[in-house]
C-alpha cells in the first residue's frame, strides 16, 4: 500500500519492481495481495489495455485508524489500556519513544490544556478539582 499511495496508479508489474531492495515478492504474491486489499475496499483498479492500473481509494491515515481498530478489536478486546501494555512490554521500544508516548498521553487528557496552561501560570493544579 506505501508503494500505492507513493506512486498513485500503478500496475502490478510497477508495484515489483518498486520494491526496496531484499523485499522482492513474485509478481504473483503482489497481485494476490492487491486483489486481496481490493476485497476489503483499500484499492480498486481500472483496465487499460490489458492490463489493470490499481489505485488506493482510502487514505494512509484512514487505512492505519482502520486496520489498528480492527487489530484492538480483534486481539485486545477494544481495551486500548492493554494495547499500551502490550506496546509497553516490548523490550525493543526505545526510552525515546516511551517519552514520546508519555508526551502524547499527557497531551490527550481531557484537560490537559487546561492544567498545562495552570502549570506554565504558576497556579496549583489538582487533577480532582481543577485550577484553583
Amino acid at each position: 500500500m506505501k508503494i500505492l499511495w507513493r506512486r498513485g496508479e500503478s500496475a502490478v508489474n510497477d508495484l515489483v519492481a518498486d520494491l526496496p531492495e531484499g523485499e522482492a515478492l513474485a509478481y504473483n504474491s503482489v497481485l494476490t495481495t492487491i486483489r486481496i486489499l481490493e476485497q476489503k475496499g483499500y484499492v480498486e483498479h481500472r483496465q487499460e489495455g490489458r492490463a489493470f492500473v490499481y489505485r488506493p481509494c482510502i487514505a494512509e491515515q484512514e487505512a492505519s485508524r482502520s486496520e489498528v481498530r480492527h487489530m484492538l478489536s480483534r486481539f485486545f478486546g477494544d481495551s486500548r489500556e492493554q494495547l499500551v501494555l502490550s506496546l509497553l512490554g516490548d523490550e525493543e521500544i526505545s526510552p525515546e519513544e516511551l517519552e514520546r508516548l508519555k508526551d502524547v498521553i499527557r497531551k490527550s487528557a481531557p484537560d490537559a490544556q487546561e492544567l498545562e496552561a495552570a502549570d506554565r501560570a504558576g497556579h496549583n493544579v489538582d487533577r480532582e478539582e481543577g485550577v484553583r
